[in-house]
């Protein structure tokens, strides 16, 4: 078995709010990003509710499964009142920061990659951040400003702490590569410098133009 096989080793947790406070800090420090209180216990909240499954996935005549985000979104944009709408937006931003953090790896070789869910989660917690900008929601409004502001840099955190345990390897070179050209991950980039590899910024300008 190889070193980057071997398995996680098993570590208790009493409480897992404060599990994923202390990682997601600890993720921040790695990562170098800094935010609002408010916004750090927001995405607390929101892993400590999606670490439950039924939270995070929806009961269909199909079964049970996550929807796509385009029906999310059209769901929310053809709600029936306003406050319908900001709930099936901030759903879709919170889904799409919980999956483009924890499943970056398995959007290989998919016709919808993780740029895809950045772009849906930043844009709707932008809509939600301007529709609560005033009154008595402004705090929460706030908090959806800064989310979809530093959204690509709260994945790499959440990489950061969905990946404590991995260890990488020349075979994920193509797949960090692939990440930081699509996004300009800054941990992607880290990566892979470490593995051997320094990307030009000339490579994803040629991409994002």
């Amino acid at each position: 078995m190889t070193e980057s096989a071997s398995p996680a080793r098993l570590i208790p947790v009493a409480n897992l709010r404060e599990f994923f406070h202390d990682a997601l800090q600890s993720a921040f420090a790695k990562q170098h990003l800094s935010v609002e209180d408010q916004t750090e216990h927001y995405v607390v909240n929101l892993l400590t509710l999606f670490a439950r499954s039924e939270a995070l996935y929806e009961r269909t005549p199909s079964g049970t499964r996550l929807k796509p985000l385009a029906v999310m979104l059209s769901e929310a944009l053809e709600a029936p009142s306003a406050q319908d709408r900001h709930r099936g937006l901030q759903r879709l931003g919170d889904v799409s920061l919980f999956i483009a953090g924890f499943f970056a790896q398995s959007f290989a070789r998919k016709l919808i990659d993780i740029d895809y869910h950045i772009a849906m989660g930043g844009r709707a917690y932008g809509t939600l951040a301007v529709a609560h900008a005033r009154g008595p929601r402004r705090v929460l409004g706030a908090v959806f400003a800064e989310l979809a502001q530093k959204f690509q840099p709260l994945v790499d955190a959440l990489n950061e702490l969905a990946e404590t345990a991995y260890r990488h390897s020349d075979r994920d070179i193509l797949r960090l590569y692939e990440i930081w050209l699509k996004t300009g991950s800054r941990r992607s980039y880290q990566i892979l410098e470490r593995l051997g590899v320094r990307p030009t910024a000339a490579a994803r300008l040629a991409v994002t133009h």
